[in-house]
């Protein structure tokens, strides 16, 4: 399998090179594309200081379109599957092969890293809150199972690949999850660990959780019927 790990930046030149050594040092057989999302830092002049493989966006227009850019470099490029990893650092490069294995074996559409998939972890906190609701929302209206639905380490098959490529209205978010499990897709998830940002700040503070737990929320439960 020809793998592509796309990896959006916003604002993350503290952590950015750091994340493309750690892909390249254990993934050394993958290839990877950095889209720096018109980014006001120096994640730009990092990337061409450092000769990283990407594409700077002229400005920011948000986590769906970075996404969107690299799944069209992998379909116009012949990859057989791409995976998220963001530029922060939280996620860990050594499951990327477990989850290839995951999409090969069980011909999945979508493989998830999950956090809580073995139950030593279990969400905390307000987050926590929104991704039981969430995972609880998803198998009432798929039959799905997702323990860890807002994790963003998922890897999409050729075919998902395609779709983000052509499509205008799919987004790297649970409700895609959710759409694709009641259109039929195979949704799996293998177990992780992931660290803690390694630089940076999050946009997903409370009050912008709040509203994307409420916006993902009502998407499961009314627009995706809709598509």
């Amino acid at each position: 399998m020809r793998v592509l790990a796309i990896i959006p930046a916003y604002n993350e030149q503290e952590s950015l090179l750091d994340t493309v050594k750690m892909v390249t040092s254990e993934c050394p057989d993958i290839d990877y594309l950095v889209v720096d999302d018109g980014s006001s830092d120096g994640t730009a002049q990092v990337m061409r200081s450092s000769r990283l493989h990407g594409v700077s966006l002229p400005v920011n227009t948000g986590l769906t379109s970075g996404i969107r850019t690299g799944m069209k470099y992998a379909y116009r490029n012949g990859y057989d599957a791409a995976v998220q990893i963001d530029a922060d650092g939280q996620h860990l490069p050594r499951y990327i092969a477990p989850m290839a294995q995951a999409l090969e074996r069980e011909g999945a559409d979508i493989v998830i890293a999950s956090r809580y998939l073995d139950g030593t972890v279990k969400p905390e906190g307000a987050r926590g809150v929104g991704s039981r609701l969430i995972s609880g929302l998803i198998r009432q209206t798929t039959g799905t199972t997702i323990t860890d639905p807002t994790s963003g380490m998922r890897m999409y098959n050729r075919r998902m690949i395609e779709l983000f490529a052509k499509g205008f209205d799919v987004a790297p978010e649970p409700d895609t999850v959710a759409l694709v499990a009641r259109k039929g897709g195979k949704v799996v998830e293998v177990p992780c660990t992931m660290r803690e940002r390694q630089g940076g700040e999050s946009y997903l503070k409370l009050g912008n959780a709040i509203k994307y737990m409420a916006r993902t929320c009502t998407s499961i439960l009314l627009f995706q019927w809709l598509r």
